[in-house]
């Protein structure tokens, strides 16, 4: 079944209209970012999200020592390294922790996917890097050998489409988005129309 993941959530509001919609995912963003939080913001909204909704962090390199706290503490369960992060950085988080882990990968040639394929993260996040909100051409994606989230550019108009690259989970931020902020009918509509393709 295709997983939804609902990112850059920030307010309790945005916490309300998932626990109704019900993602798998939702992200926390604790890098450089309008969309940034503290870990005390992610701390409560966290203790306010429905059970079986899996919050994600999403960190810009960050210290090993601080990703694996919050995953051990529960503030999170799932790590998506989003800053280039080297297979040693991959392995020294490996280290600390065994909750799963997401390299995300900046595609501009097929060749990005193959270079990673063999990476001790547990998925992958294909995206057109930067957080730029812009598709890359999904033809470049192949068969990855390990699972993946499909980001960038996603939102109603492209949905199907998306469906169809084999992604084990779609990532959308700025799609449920109306002027910056994130819009719970627009997250009730995503998710909604995941549901229905994938029945």
């Amino acid at each position: 079944m295709k997983k939804i993941k609902l990112c850059g959530l920030t307010r309790p509001c945005d916490i309300e209209a998932a626990n109704l919609c019900r993602p798998d995912y939702i992200g926390f963003v604790f890098a450089e970012s309008r969309r940034r939080v503290s870990v005390s913001t992610a701390r409560a909204l966290r203790a306010q999200l429905a059970p079986g909704i899996l919050p994600v962090g999403v960190f810009v390199r960050e210290r090993p020592e601080v990703i694996a706290g919050l995953l051990e503490e529960g503030v999170i369960e799932l790590a998506q390294l989003h800053g280039g992060e080297s297979e040693d950085d991959i392995l020294q988080l490996r280290a600390l922790t065994d909750k799963p882990i997401i390299r995300a990968v900046r595609v501009s040639c097929a060749e990005d996917i193959q270079k990673v394929s063999k990476t001790a993260a547990d998925f992958l996040l294909l995206d057109s890097g930067g957080g730029s909100g812009k598709v890359f051409p999904w033809e470049l994606i192949g068969h990855p050998e390990k699972p993946f989230f499909l980001a960038g550019g996603l939102s109603e108009e492209n949905l199907s489409a998306a469906l169809r690259t084999g992604a084990y989970a779609l990532d959308l931020s700025s799609g449920i988005e109306t002027e910056g902020k994130k819009d719970a009918e627009k997250m009730r509509r995503i998710v909604t129309r995941v549901r229905e393709e994938i029945s």
